[in-house]
């Protein structure tokens, strides 16, 4: 059973492999930004 589990890890691994060479690499989630804080000096002007 122990050589079935060590067959279908390589099978799944070199599927991964494929898929990643035909397809790219796995997409990443981007970033979220940063907030940065803005000071509204906008009633000050006036």
């Amino acid at each position: 059973m122990d050589y079935i589990e060590r067959v279908l890890e390589k099978l799944k691994d070199w599927a991964g492999r494929l898929i990643e060479a035909l397809l790219g690499p796995e997409a990443q989630p981007e970033p979220e930004p940063i907030p940065v804080p803005v000071r509204n000096d906008d009633r000050r002007r006036r």
